[in-house]
């Protein structure tokens, strides 16, 4: 069990997380029930930069979980990094607090503008820049997993539990693949053509695919960023970490090395791998790599 800051029950948190969560919940589904309404659509989202659009429900979201948190631990020392306030901010925001929540209110902006169940909120508290304690809401799959650092569960609204197995190992011809719905590009692509997975799934929200990858519904997931593209942030991953590696995965950069947060504006690059197994990871991963290089796919450092 984590020590937590001074002050805090870790029972207590969890149940004021799930209350938190479930009022989150609602509110997304409200306005994912409006925003398939193409009359209301435009009164939703509320910018007009596609790549990284914003709708209400970020924004209601992030302010809900924010006043929570603040309202019932006022005189706890950590602060909230949220990927809109980073966004209204600056991009030099800093955090300098060593309890941080990280706080992505609508992962999967996008599918939700889409009318896809693919979307999630994420929030995760980290300790000198690593994940602890996440939560990974997902509503219209009424599903909420949380880790509270010794071990991790899913469950419904109604408190019944959801169900998941680590996976035994399989060779990557033999592995369901999750990959990004409006994120891909083509050298990923041409990875996947390369490693011939046995299937390939596409969705939105990493919260979503690595809930799919906890649940045994995929084996792996790889995200690949370009450089002098957009790349994910902390937000993206800190909370997906937690339940995926308390589940008994895991997730690294290509080289099996730990995501580092809290660094270069928040943004986590290069290849990232997430797997059922922490403990045929780190060959999975070494298998990427050769693929990569036979083919010379991606420039890896040396």
């Amino acid at each position: 069990m984590i020590e937590l800051p001074l002050g805090v029950d870790i029972n207590n948190l969890i149940d004021d997380l799930r209350i938190f969560s479930w009022e989150a919940a609602d509110i997304m589904l409200h306005y994912s029930n409006l925003i398939k309404k193409t009359d209301l659509k435009k009164n939703i989202i509320k910018t007009s930069n596609f790549d990284d659009p914003v709708t209400l429900a970020d924004l209601k979201v992030n302010e809900l979980m924010i006043e929570r948190i603040n309202n019932k631990y006022k005189h706890i020392n950590w602060e909230i990094l949220s990927e809109e306030n980073v966004k209204i901010k600056s991009k030099k925001y800093e955090i300098n607090s060593d309890w941080l929540w990280v706080l992505d209110p609508l992962d999967g902006t996008k599918d939700f503008i889409q009318g896809s169940e693919n979307y999630a909120m994420h929030l995760a508290l980290n300790y000198k820049n690593r994940p602890q304690l996440g939560i990974v809401l997902i509503p219209e799959k009424d599903e909420l997993w949380i880790s509270n650092g010794s071990e991790v569960w899913g469950e419904r609204r109604d408190r019944s539990k959801l169900n998941f197995e680590i996976s035994s190992y399989k060779p990557l011809s033999e592995m369901i693949l999750v990959t990004s719905k409006n994120h891909r590009n083509l050298i990923l692509q041409n990875l996947i053509e390369k490693i011939s997975f046995k299937k390939v799934i596409v969705m939105g929200s990493i919260g979503c695919k690595i809930a799919a990858v906890v649940k045994g519904q995929c084996d792996i997931y790889i995200c690949l960023s370009v450089q002098g593209k957009s790349s994910p942030k902390d937000w993206d991953f800190a909370a997906p970490e937690a339940i995926l590696k308390g589940s008994g995965g895991a997730i690294t950069n290509l080289d099996n090395a730990e995501l580092s947060y809290n660094q270069n504006n928040f943004q986590q690059g290069g290849i990232i791998i997430a797997t059922r197994n922490k403990d045929t990871h780190q060959d999975i991963c070494s298998q990427i790599k050769e693929i990569i290089k036979k083919y010379d796919l991606y420039p890896l450092k040396s």
